[in-house]
Order: structure tokens, then C-alpha cells, then sequence
């Protein structure tokens, strides 16, 4: 599995509360929570997320409350994947949970500009940075998470797998 992209580039200890502000959570709809995604760190995040972008991070991105609006906004918002440095494992865990991709890579933060052209093999754990022409060595994803993935998350990959019984 891999995802190409562009990518947005935010900082160390951005948290849910930032990624989906509190005001926000009253919003059922996946779609009117991507609006609001990322606002208070850039206002304009929601129009360039709409082409499909991939999201790098500094550390700990995604701490603050377990809310798992946050990575659903960054999904619908047109996030493809989130790769940082290292996560909050609540925030990693409801990510991978509603099919957005989250992957820790060492050192992405100082190989990677706004803009840079990026592929993300899932399987292999590889970063490629394709405008700059580098290579960055990631966490793998297992094979169950990325059948997961490939489901759309969760709840879509226990249907399937009932479905099969």
C-alpha cells in the first residue's frame, strides 16, 4: 500500500484540541468537522487538504484528549496520511481505527518542507521525499493494520471479516 501527496508541515505537540477544537464537537457530520480541521494552526488547512495531502509533524503529535474527531476531520478534511515523529498512541490508535494511515518516522520533521512531494510505502516503512530526492526509514505497518486500512478501518474490516464466517 502506498499514498503520494504533498506535504503540509506543522510542529512538535500539536494536540486534538488543536487539530478539532472543542466548539466543533457538537458536529455529527464527518464532512462539516473537516471544515474546521487544523484552523487555529492555519486557517487555510481545509482548502489545500482537499487535493489529498500528507500531513508531517514534529513529536507527540495528536496528545491532549482521546476525542477521535480529530483524526476523522484530518480524513475527511483530504488527509491521505499523518507521519510524525511519534504520536500520542490514543490519537495513532483512533486514527488507525477510522482508516487514516499514521506512521512514525524518525527525522521526517528536518527532511521535509510544505510542498514536498512524498510517498509513503506502508509495507516497506519508506518516506520518500521526491523533491528532494531522499529516502527516510519508517515504522512498518503490520499486516493486520494494513488490512485494516485497506477496509476503510475498523468497524469496516470487522464487517468483512464477519461477512466471510
Amino acid at each position: 500500500m502506498i499514498v503520494s501527496g504533498k506535504a503540509v508541515k506543522f510542529g512538535n505537540n500539536v494536540d486534538t484540541d488543536v487539530i478539532l477544537p472543542a466548539k466543533y464537537m457538537t458536529f455529527i457530520d464527518p464532512n462539516e468537522l473537516a471544515r474546521h480541521a487544523m484552523e487555529g494552526l492555519d486557517p487555510n488547512f481545509a482548502e489545500k487538504a482537499k487535493s489529498g495531502i500528507i500531513l508531517v509533524a514534529g513529536k507527540n503529535f495528536g496528545c491532549g484528549s482521546s476525542r477521535e474527531q480529530a483524526p476523522l476531520a484530518l480524513k475527511y478534511a483530504g488527509v491521505k496520511c499523518v507521519i510524525a515523529e511519534s504520536f500520542a498512541r490514543i490519537f495513532y490508535r483512533n486514527a488507525i481505527n477510522i482508516g487514516l494511515p499514521a506512521v512514525e518516522c524518525t527525522g521526517v520533521s528536518s527532511k521535509v518542507e510544505d510542498g514536498d512531494e512524498l510517498a509513503v510505502d506502508f509495507e516497506k516503512g519508506i518516506v520518500k521525499n521526491q523533491s528532494k530526492n531522499i529516502a527516510l526509514c519508517a515504522a512498518e505497518l503490520p499486516p493486520f493494520i494494513l488490512e485494516m486500512l485497506s477496509d476503510g478501518g475498523l468497524i469496516e474490516n470487522l464487517r468483512r471479516r464477519i461477512k466471510k464466517k
